[in-house]
């Protein structure tokens, strides 16, 4: 009986400039697969290259995940079970954390195949490390509902539990929605609840500062199309 192949969680830098933050050994694993399930093909293509620009992109098979296009995960389990290793690559960061990347871990399990995380930058925990906030008890909650009524109850709610748990609340948003959702929890927040805004992450305009909510009112960093993770935390 053939031994199933293994997934390669395959990391990728937050920031075009920061091909430091990937260690040598991605750049091993990545030389030895020819699959790979990506979010997007063009920007894998572009990684890949970059990670060592022998590799013959043509000759690699490269399966979409994203949210238009769930990965086929059937083909998957076909290719594991064939002894074929796969990597899986995020569009930033580590994958399957905030990204369709976890069908294919979930599938590999189902047939026994063994996991291997690699490891990377990732902006939730960069975020976090230097926020000043509570490192013991977090919680990170994806995407908050773009309608604003929905969006307000969930910030409300979110500044609640942080409060009532001493719990750092992590959120993200589409960049180019950043503005205003952090007009949005300036509206909604008490003045004393701390906010931390981590921008640009490892790239040359990261910015990472933590203030309260009536000390960001007074000045507005601009975020627009800016990578960001946002923390909130209200505990005392």
């Amino acid at each position: 009986m053939t031994t199933p192949g293994k997934v390669y969680l395959v990391p990728t830098v937050l920031s075009a400039d920061a091909l430091f933050s990937i260690p040598a050994y991605v750049t091993a694993i990545v030389q030895q697969l020819t699959v790979f399930y990506v979010e997007n093909e063009r920007t894998a293509r572009r990684y890949l290259k970059a990670l060592d620009r022998n590799i013959n992109i043509d000759a690699l098979q490269l399966l979409l995940m994203n949210e238009n296009q769930p990965p086929d995960v059937a083909l998957a389990k076909k290719l594991l079970l064939e002894g074929k290793d796969i990597g899986i690559l995020s569009e930033a960061g580590c994958p399957a954390i905030a990204d369709p990347g976890h069908l294919v871990v979930q599938a590999a399990h189902s047939v026994d195949a063994r996991i291997i995380p690699m490891i990377g930058p990732n902006s939730m925990l960069l975020a976090l490390m230097a926020s000043g906030m509570n490192g013991q008890n977090f919680q990170f909650v994806g995407y908050l509902p773009i309608k604003p009524p929905e969006r307000t109850k969930m910030i409300k709610e979110l500044e609640l539990e942080s409060e009532r748990k001493k719990q750092t609340q992590l959120f993200i948003e589409t960049p180019y929605r950043n503005n205003q959702l952090l007009k949005d929890i300036l509206d909604n927040c008490k003045d004393h609840t701390q906010v931390c805004i981590a921008a640009d992450i490892t790239a040359p305009t990261e910015y990472i500062k933590t203030k309260t909510v009536k000390e960001w009112r007074k000045q507005l960093p601009e975020l627009h199309k800016r990578p960001a993770i946002f923390l909130l935390y209200a505990g005392q």
